[in-house]
């Protein structure tokens, strides 16, 4: 239909044009919230799911879509379900496996502790370092879900995933990794028995600090449950967002070598300074997991974080030690290609009771810093005029 007025002319001049004959060889963002088709069949085809196309946003997006095959390739999954945040994934996760009851790593990121409490399942929490311990909690609780990180927030402890997915099945469980840390380039948890993974794609997976969301992959019919929930809860990732994850994700294995290279040798030279009382990094010797994260991990690599304490510290001092770098950003993030440092008491584990803190090992002298693509030896000089100032 055409018209000779300007109200009509504004609103509808410019669309509905034929797509281009070249291919575009990036993914396009597609920021249409409504999909229209020629007849109300198709229409009804799409709505119903017996073919394929896009209706509404909410129901997904051919740019969502494009990073959700991303990510289910690099993990070599099925299928995988984009969301707006990396909380989000691991609600729509939890809600999806069951939330009572569930056995949780007791070392975990500090908002997932909160989910569990404000989800309120039958909870047990255990030191998964401790597999006789784990054992014990999987067989009396017999839980829906097993709720773990690879790499723990923030005190670097390594599952062994293996072989707490095989106690988790023995009684049914669903075995959901949370695999922020470790990122596909490091492991793929699905080849080593875990039915869910989670990514807080803000983090690695875009790995440029500029957006915000968190992926789910698993196998299809998990995945078609998720989509399912998703449409009700409404926690989507926009085509922008997942535009600019997508684009992350193809320098991933690039910057994740760097990240890597970069966090031992800083893991090395905060061990010989004389104001760091200890350092948390599974690729030194003497990590109590430094042999089994050399069986899990990609050769040579042990992720880019680093955690450290800074000797006879607290509040006063870190915030004097953080206030004085100038390369390193403060900032309650990581994965970014710029190094972040992050004090847990105040952000991570901010809503954690002290005491419960303490005995995780987390005291107001704990630091973590997520190692960037800097040249390490800006990075190393950074840090340690830093130091200087204690």
């Amino acid at each position: 239909m055409t018209s000779d007025h300007i109200f009509t002319q504004a609103v509808h001049a410019g669309e509905g044009e034929s797509p281009p004959e070249g291919r575009p060889i990036s993914t396009p963002i597609y920021p249409a919230a409504t999909y229209t088709y020629a007849d109300m069949q198709t229409l009804s085809d799409v709505l119903g799911g017996e073919r394929e196309g896009y209706v509404y946003t909410r129901h997904g997006s051919p740019t969502v879509a494009a990073l959700e095959k991303a990510v289910a390739t690099l993990e070599d999954a099925e299928d995988a379900v984009a969301l707006a945040s990396g909380m989000a994934a691991l609600h729509l996760a939890l809600t999806q496996a069951g939330v009572a009851p569930v056995v949780a790593a007791s070392d975990l990121y500090g908002a997932t502790h909160t989910l569990l409490a404000r989800l309120q399942p039958t909870l047990r929490a255990v030191d998964v370092s401790d597999l006789d311990a784990t054992r014990a909690a999987i067989e009396e609780a017999r839980p829906r879900a097993v709720l773990l990180e690879v790499i723990s927030n923030p005190l670097l402890k390594i599952a062994d995933l293996p072989v707490i997915a095989g106690m988790a099945h023995g009684v049914g469980a669903t075995v959901v990794v949370d695999s922020t840390f470790t990122t596909p380039f490091l492991i793929r948890p699905l080849e080593h028995g875990a039915d869910v993974v989670v990514h807080s794609a803000t983090k690695y997976l875009g790995g440029h600090g500029d957006a915000m969301g968190g992926v789910v992959a698993t196998d299809a019919g998990r995945a078609t449950a998720l989509r399912e929930l998703l449409k009700v809860y409404g926690g989507n990732l926009g085509p922008f967002e997942a535009w600019a994850i997508l684009r992350g994700v193809k320098t991933l294995p690039l910057r994740m070598r760097e990240h890597c290279t970069n966090a031992l040798k800083v893991a090395h030279w905060l061990k010989t300074h004389p104001r760091v009382s200890r350092v948390w990094y599974p690729g030194l010797p003497d990590h109590p997991q430094h042999d089994l994260a050399r069986r899990l991990f990609r050769a040579g690599c042990f992720g880019g974080v680093v955690a450290f304490e800074l000797r006879d510290a607290g509040q006063v001092e870190v915030y004097r030690f953080m206030e004085s770098s100038k390369l390193v950003k403060t900032g309650p993030s990581l994965g970014d290609v710029t190094s972040l440092i992050l004090y847990p008491a105040m952000a991570s584990h901010r809503a954690m009771p002290r005491e419960e803190r303490y005995r995780l090992g987390i005291t107001d002298g704990v630091v973590r810093l997520s190692v960037g693509i800097e040249d390490v030896a800006d990075i190393v000089a950074d840090l340690r005029q830093a130091l200087a100032v204690l």
